[in-house]
């Protein structure tokens, strides 16, 4: 029985408000399982004090380490229990050689992102051309670039960038090639997608007159498919920014170093200006993106 004849018999079953209904207390069913579980594996406990533990988290939050630039203590004693001073710094320098490193780490992660990004997308585009249907390639080559895809995609960045630490060392190598395989994937999807929603008449005009599957490719599909390559190569780009802030807990470079680093010592100051450097890029990148993906349109 093929897929569409399946759901025509499939689909009838969870239509209508029954079906909604029905599908809600599935998944009320499965949310009840899940606390159950949980509570019977008393893997539900909020631990010692929490409401003391998370005022002191968020007052600390509140202050963000880059304020010490500008009101931080030039004079700074860390004295031992018996009052022994053991040395004396200035916050204020301390704070700014921090945000240095902070810039540099920034930069690191924008590089990973942004180099990871377009790996992964000329990697996707030919396998996507393979995988859309309506371009009708040879049924293994489909098949063997769609399983690739889904593997892609399946596996998360961080599973591919620990492989790849061990493979390529620490350092920003690792954290492009994860990037890249993880988003060839997602690419590989939409960008599948996008040509699969092309009118075919253009290309069977472009076939009709005798042209090689390289000339349909450039003359009928490129030109009708590209603002929306652009505009999801934005939108993955955007995330992977996201995504690779994290990658330096496994060694890989850029702003997941400092984050590690700061919830290692408990510094939630220095995790709060790392966490707003990451909202500001995250934020500025957006509207970039935007304001392009409009002039496409």
């Amino acid at each position: 029985m093929s897929l569409q004849a399946q759901s025509r018999g499939f689909i009838p079953y969870f239509s209508g408000r029954l079906g909604f209904l029905g599908l809600g207390l599935a998944y009320v069913l499965l949310v009840t399982v899940c606390i159950a579980t949980l509570a019977h594996e008393n893997e539900l406990s909020l631990g010692r004090n929490p409401v003391a533990n998370l005022l002191k988290t968020a007052g600390e939050f509140a202050h963000p380490s880059f304020l010490d630039v500008w009101f931080g203590n030039t004079h700074l004693e860390y004295k031992s229990d018996d009052g022994t001073v053991l040395r004396v710094e200035n916050r204020q320098e301390v704070e700014l050689d921090y945000l240095a490193g902070l810039g540099r780490a920034t930069w690191t992660t924008i590089r990973i992102a942004t180099l990871g990004s377009l790996l992964g997308a000329l990697l996707a585009l030919p396998l996507a051309v393979l995988t859309a249907r309506n371009l009708a390639a040879p049924r293994l080559f489909a098949w063997v670039s769609k399983g690739i895809l889904d593997v892609a995609r399946s596996i998360h960045t961080l599973v591919f960038g620990l492989v790849l630490v061990g493979i390529v060392g620490l350092g920003p190598t690792a954290g492009i090639l994860a990037i890249g395989l993880h988003s060839m994937g997602t690419y590989g999807k939409l960008f599948a997608e996008a040509i699969e929603a092309l009118d075919m008449a253009a290309i069977d005009a472009v076939r009709s007159v005798g042209a090689t599957p390289d000339q349909v490719f450039f003359n009928a599909v490129w030109p009708a498919v590209l603002p929306q390559f652009v505009s999801s190569h934005l939108y993955v780009w955007e995330f992977n920014i996201r995504d690779s802030t994290i990658l330096g807990l496994i060694g890989a470079g850029g702003l997941g170093l400092l984050i590690t680093e700061a919830t290692a010592l408990f510094q939630w100051g220095r995790l709060a200006t790392v966490l707003i450097v990451i909202v500001l890029m995250v934020s500025a990148f957006d509207a970039v993106s935007r304001r392009i993906r409009k002039a496409l349109s």
